[in-house]
C-alpha cells in the first residue's frame, strides 16, 4: 500500500510539474502574441501624407555602370550634368529602411523617362537633362536612371514597406532641340511665342522659355507619329508592339489621335505596368485644364486595371492620386488660381491636391498663427481636398531657410502644419543649398550628403529630430489630416483629432518648452487617469488634474494614447 501511495505521489508531482510547465508555456506564448500583435492599423490618407521628394539623379548611385549613356560626355556647368543617381539607388535606401525611419509614406521621384541625348547651352554652360523634365521618348526609361525592371522592383519594394510611389510627369513640353534631338513636327508643338504670364492665353498657348517646344495640348486634331520616334522604335525592335498598343488605346477610348492623348497613353502605361500610386504633375497652369481631366480619367482606369490584375498587392482603397504644380498657387487662394483675366479651379480637373507655395512665407510666423490658418482653410474652402506643403524645392530659389540655420524649426513647421508635407531630399540632413559656382536652380540640386550624415554629430542630431517628427506624423493621420485646437498658449500645447468611421486618432503636441520640468495642459482633451506616451522623450505619463508632467531637456513633446 505504501508503495502504491509513493508511486501515486510521484505521478502527481510529475503531473503537477507538467501542468505548471504547460501553464508557464501558455503564459509565455500569450506574452509573445501580445508583444507581436500589431497596434491599431493606421489608415493612409493622402491629405496627411509625408512625401519625400528627390531628384533621381542626385540621391543615391546604385549602379555606377549606367552613369554614362548616349555619349553624354561633354563638360557641363557646375551641377548641370548627370551625377549618377538612379532608381536602384532609391530602392537600396528603401530596403535599408531609410525612408521608414524618417516616417515617409510616399516617395516622389523626378521623371525617369528617356531624356534628350544632347546638351543645351544656356549661356551659363552646357546642361544635360539630368533633372528628367526634358523628355525625348515617354515610352522608355532613361538608362541613366535605370531599366523597366529597376522601376518594377522599386515600386514592389516600396509597397512592401507601406510606401507609395509618385512619378513626376510632364505633358506640357518636349525636351529642348539639340544637334542630337530634332524638334517635333509642327502639328505636335509650337516653338513660340514665349510666355509672358499676363493672361490665361499667354500662360498656356506659349513656350515656357526659349527652345522648350510646347505640346499643342489644346488641339483635338489627329496627328501622325514623328518619323524620328518611329525610326527609334524600329531600331530598338519594338515598333510593332508600340503601334499595336496605341491602336488598342484609341479603339477603347474613342479619343482622336491628338498630341495630348498619345502622351496620356504613354504616361498611364507606368500605372498599368507597375502600379505606381500617383502623379506629381509638372507645369499645370501652362496646359489647358481639360487635358488634366483627360489624364486623370485614364490614370484612374489604369490604376483600377492594375488592381484587378494584382489583387494581392493592393495597399488600400485609395483612388489614384494627382498633385499639381500650379506655380505660385497658395493655400489662401482656396480652390481657384487667378490668371488675371480668368480663374481656374484645378481641383475640378482631377487634382486631389496642389503644391502650396505659401508656407515658406508663413513659416516666418508663430506656430499657432500658421496652424490655425491652415486648419481653417482646409476645413472650409478646401474641404475634401488638400495641399502639399514645402519649405525647400528643386526650383524655388527663395526657400524658407536657404542657409540651413534653422533645421529644427524647419522640421516643426513642415511636419506639423495641417496638410500633406513634402520633405525635399537633404532637408533632414541640412544638405547645402549654396554651392560655389552653381547658378540658378543648380545650387539647390547637389548630390545627397550621405558622408556628412555618417560623420557629423550635429547633422545626426538634426536627422534624429526629423525622424522622430516624421514617424509621429506617419503614425498619426491627425497631424496632417485632423482638426487643430490650441490647448494652452504658454507653454504652447495643441491637439489634433482625426475621425474616419470607426477610426479615431487623438494626439497632443507641445513646442518651445523650457528645459527641465514642465507641466502641459491637456484638460478637456484627455481625461484624468489617461496614460499617454511622449514619443520624443520615450516617456510614459498619466494625466493628473488635467495636466501631464515631463522632466527632460527637450523643448518638444509628442503625446499619444497608450494602447
Amino acid at each position: 500500500m505504501k508503495k502504491l501511495l509513493v508511486i501515486m505521489s510521484i505521478l502527481s508531482t510529475l503531473f503537477g510539474c507538467r501542468e505548471a510547465k504547460k501553464e508557464q508555456q501558455t503564459i509565455e506564448q500569450e506574452q509573445v502574441v501580445e508583444q507581436q500583435s500589431p497596434k491599431k492599423k493606421v489608415p493612409f490618407v493622402w491629405e496627411g501624407a509625408n512625401v519625400y521628394f528627390l531628384l533621381t539623379d542626385r540621391f543615391n548611385n546604385g549602379n555606377p555602370e549606367n552613369d554614362i549613356n548616349f555619349d553624354r560626355t561633354e563638360e557641363t556647368a557646375v551641377l548641370r550634368g548627370f551625377e549618377g543617381g538612379d532608381i536602384l539607388g532609391v530602392t537600396q535606401k528603401i530596403e535599408e529602411g531609410y525612408f521608414t525611419d524618417l516616417g515617409i509614406n510616399a516617395i516622389w521621384l523626378t521623371p525617369v523617362v528617356e531624356q534628350i541625348h544632347g546638351a543645351t547651352d544656356e549661356g551659363t554652360g552646357k546642361t544635360y537633362g539630368y533633372h528628367g523634365y526634358w523628355a525625348k521618348d515617354w515610352t522608355a526609361i532613361d538608362p541613366n536612371f535605370g531599366s523597366r525592371k529597376d522601376l518594377e522592383n522599386m515600386v514592389k519594394t516600396a509597397h512592401a514597406k507601406g510606401i507609395r510611389i509618385l512619378l513626376d510627369v510632364v505633358l506640357n513640353h518636349t525636351g529642348p532641340v539639340t544637334e542630337k534631338d530634332p524638334v517635333w513636327p509642327d502639328d505636335w508643338v509650337r516653338t513660340g511665342p514665349t510666355c509672358d504670364f499676363t493672361t490665361y492665353e499667354t500662360t498656356t498657348a506659349c513656350t515656357l522659355v526659349e527652345n522648350l517646344p510646347d505640346i499643342l495640348t489644346e488641339s483635338d486634331e489627329p496627328v501622325e507619329l514623328p518619323d524620328a520616334l518611329l525610326a527609334k522604335w524600329k531600331k530598338e525592335g519594338r515598333l510593332s508592339q508600340e503601334l499595336d498598343e496605341l491602336q488598342l488605346f484609341f479603339e477603347r477610348t474613342g479619343y482622336p489621335r491628338a498630341p495630348r492623348y498619345y502622351i496620356i497613353k504613354w504616361l498611364t502605361d507606368y500605372i498599368n505596368d507597375f502600379g505606381v500610386d500617383g502623379f506629381r504633375v509638372d507645369t499645370v497652369k501652362h496646359v489647358n485644364e481639360n487635358a488634366w481631366a483627360d489624364l486623370h480619367k485614364e490614370a484612374n482606369y489604369a490604376f483600377e486595371t492594375w488592381k484587378k490584375k494584382h489583387q494581392d498587392e493592393i495597399l488600400d482603397n485609395n483612388p489614384f492620386y494627382m498633385v499639381g504644380e500650379v506655380y505660385n498657387y497658395g493655400i489662401s487662394g482656396g480652390r481657384e488660381f487667378d490668371f488675371g483675366d480668368k480663374k481656374v479651379d484645378y481641383f475640378n480637373y482631377g487634382f486631389k491636391s496642389l503644391i502650396n507655395f505659401e508656407l515658406k512665407e508663413d513659416g516666418q510666423k508663430d506656430y499657432e498663427t500658421i496652424f490655425k490658418k491652415y486648419n481653417q482653410l482646409l476645413n472650409t474652402k478646401l474641404k475634401g481636398k488638400s495641399v502639399l506643403n514645402y519649405l525647400t524645392s528643386h526650383d524655388d530659389g527663395s526657400p524658407f531657410d536657404k542657409d540651413r540655420t534653422q533645421p529644427y524649426k524647419t522640421a516643426n513647421v513642415l511636419l506639423l502644419t495641417p496638410g500633406a508635407s513634402q520633405v525635399y531630399y537633404g532637408d533632414e540632413t541640412s544638405r547645402s543649398l549654396v554651392i560655389e559656382g552653381a547658378e540658378g536652380d543648380a545650387t539647390l540640386r547637389s548630390f545627397m550628403n550621405w558622408e556628412e550624415l555618417d560623420s557629423i554629430a550635429e547633422i545626426q542630431n538634426i536627422h534624429k529630430h526629423w525622424q522622430k517628427l516624421g514617424q509621429f506624423r506617419r503614425n498619426h493621420p491627425a497631424i496632417g489630416a485632423g482638426r487643430h485646437k490650441r490647448l494652452s498658449k504658454s507653454p504652447y500645447v495643441f491637439s489634433r483629432t482625426y475621425v474616419d468611421g470607426d477610426y479615431r486618432d487623438k494626439v497632443v503636441v507641445a513646442l518651445d518648452l523650457p528645459k527641465g520640468k514642465k507641466s502641459l495642459v491637456v484638460k478637456g482633451f484627455f481625461g484624468d487617469g489617461t496614460k499617454l506616451y511622449d514619443t520624443y522623450s520615450d516617456t510614459e505619463v498619466i494625466v493628473t488634474k488635467g495636466k501631464v508632467v515631463l522632466d527632460n531637456e527637450f523643448d518638444i513633446a509628442l503625446l499619444e494614447l497608450v494602447e
